[in-house]
Parts: structure tokens; sequence; C-alpha cells
């Protein structure tokens, strides 16, 4: 099963039916503007699909900026704009490589396996000179997903724990000044897990536009890491968001043990409130 798919491929099947793509291009706690840049411009056929209100429940900061949808509400707002059973899904953005796998990891852990991520996102398509579609695009109903819950793929702050006190790899997603605490401009306190280890988005990168490093690249990068193949990785970032595109690097370099800390840092620091330091 592809879990991620070239541009070149997805213009040759921009008229199969059986796919749908999923633009969930994110403007950080402004879901009118995520949208605003969707109707500037998008991969013709493709459907907005709200990070916040679609892919979150917002609402308890404690649990993080991001918490997990409730998976049955989740799946009902995806039949409504045409995702659900019988439906291929490729998910994309605004941006090449920072949030579309969110998408691609909650259906997978939902227990959907027909989904993959654009490669460099619809950065690249643009940058191609490919067609782009400025309207809403709308499709039928469809039958929603069968929820079959993979608990195996999250892992909460009491596991985070666990693991780290067992020595287990736990990756902070984000940028390496925000992992350093010499910045944060989200979270109220800077700095990282500790015990965690570094492996910024960028990292992960290569080319102009931005598009994933080849298999071989990946896995030399994790294995400077000291990542191995047997063990269980779990990843991390602000929010539990961007934490999905490493997950996806991860998958797609070979290592099968994955989980999300949907938390992530924003809500460790609220049950860990002397992690990391106040910035002024």
């Amino acid at each position: 099963m592809k879990q991620i798919v070239t541009t070149d491929w997805l213009a040759e099947h921009l008229q199969d039916e059986t796919i749908v793509i999923a633009d969930a291009r994110w403007v950080h706690m402004d879901s009118a503007a995520a949208y605003a840049s969707y109707l500037q411009g998008h991969i013709p056929g493709a459907v907005f699909v709200d990070v916040d209100s679609v892919l979150s429940e917002l609402g308890d900061y404690s649990k993080g900026r991001h918490p997990l949808p409730n998976p049955e509400d989740m799946v009902r707002k995806l039949a409504s704009i045409g995702i659900g059973q019988g439906k291929f899904v490729v998910a994309t953005e605004g941006d090449s490589f920072k949030v579309s796998a969110r998408l691609w990891w909650l259906l997978r852990w939902i227990g959907v396996d027909d989904v993959a991520v654009l490669d460099g996102g619809f950065v690249k398509w643009q940058a191609e000179g490919r067609e782009v579609e400025t309207r809403e695009h709308k499709r039928l109903p469809v039958a929603p997903y069968p929820v079959r819950l993979r608990s195996e793929m999250m892992s909460n702050a009491i596991e985070v724990e666990r693991k780290l006190a067992r020595g287990e790899t736990v990756l902070d997603a984000r940028a390496a000044e925000r992992y350093r605490g010499e910045i944060e401009p989200l979270d109220k306190r800077a700095g990282h897990i500790e015990g965690a280890r570094s492996i910024p988005l960028a990292d992960l990168l290569t080319g102009d536009p931005p598009r994933l490093k080849s298999l071989e690249e990946l896995r030399a990068l994790f294995g400077e890491a000291g990542i191995t193949d047997d063990e269980s990785v779990t990843a991390y970032c602000g929010s539990g968001v961007t934490a999905c595109q490493l997950l996806l690097a991860l998958d797609q370099a070979g290592y099968g043990k994955l989980q999300l800390y949907p938390g992530s840092w924003s809500e460790w620091i609220e049950l860990h409130p002397e992690a990391g330091v106040k910035l002024t």
C-alpha cells in the first residue's frame, strides 16, 4: 500500500472517482484563514479538511492544543465531505511537509489503510505549473468508515515517562531552537521533554520545493540518531500535529513500532509545570 504518492502519480489519477484529495492546510488556531488559503488555490478536486475542527477536538487545554478527535465524530464529519468507505485518500496541504500526515496517521489509527500523503504538497504541485482550482470543491457524502481503533499507535504522558525510564526512544519533531528552549512562539514554557532526542522536520527534507528525502537518506539519518529497526519509537511536537510527519518518514524508512504522543509538549507542561523554562 502506498504511503506517499508523487505529483506525477496524482496528476495521472485526478479523474479517478475512487480517489479523494484531502487538503488539510492549517493556520494555527485560525480555521477561517486556512479555508481562505484553500480558496486562493488548491489541487483540482481537493476538499478542505479543517485540522482544528475535524482532526482535533479543541477546548480542553490541559490535554494540549490539539487533543485527538472523538473517532465517531471524525468519521461522521469526513463522510459528509466525501471521505469514507470505498475511497483512497491522498492527504495534502498548503505547505510542503508540515501537517498533512495528521490525517494519514488518524485514519490509520481508526483502522483505515487506504490513505497516502502527497510528497511536496501543494507547494510542489504549484511550482510544477500544474492546474489549480480556486473555488470550493464539494463531493457527495459517503458511508462513514467503521472505527476499529489501533490503540497501539498512541501513547499518553504516563507511558512516555515509562518509555524514557526504560531508555526507549522519544523524538521531538519541532525546530531545533524550540527543542533547545531558545524560542517558543506558541506554548507558555520553552524546552523539551527530558530524555527526548531532536529530529526537526527540516532534517527530513531535500530539494526546492522541499520533498521527503530518499529511503536511503532517511535510513542514514535515523541510524545516525541511534534508532534501530526493532525498537519502539514515540514522536511528539508542540501539539501532536507536525509529529505525524516524522512518523510518516519513519514509516517510509521501514520502522514499524511507532507511536504518537498526541498531547505533546503543550500537554506535557500542563502535567509537569516545572518542565522547561519560562521565557520573558
